[in-house]
């Protein structure tokens, strides 16, 4: 319940955020806006060009359900 309401809190903030910027005011605390996976919510671990964490970007490389990723073997 703790995560759910801190993903919550962290998407209207983020909405927020983007409001403000599109309007051109500057925001008050840029730095509290984080990333954040957007299939489980994690924010350690994200990377920024797929948008997701590193064990929900496992399990889809993994399964095949991402274009263009193989696991690599030497």
């Amino acid at each position: 319940m703790a995560r759910l309401s801190l993903v919550l809190s962290q998407k209207r903030r983020l909405a927020e955020y983007l409001k403000a910027k599109a309007a051109g005011k500057k925001p008050s605390y840029p730095t509290r806006v984080y990333n954040r996976c957007k299939l489980c919510g994690r924010r350690h671990g994200y990377m920024r060009f797929f948008a997701m964490c590193r064990i929900c970007f496992r399990e889809l490389a993994v399964s095949g359900q991402i274009p263009g990723i193989t696991k690599s073997s030497w």
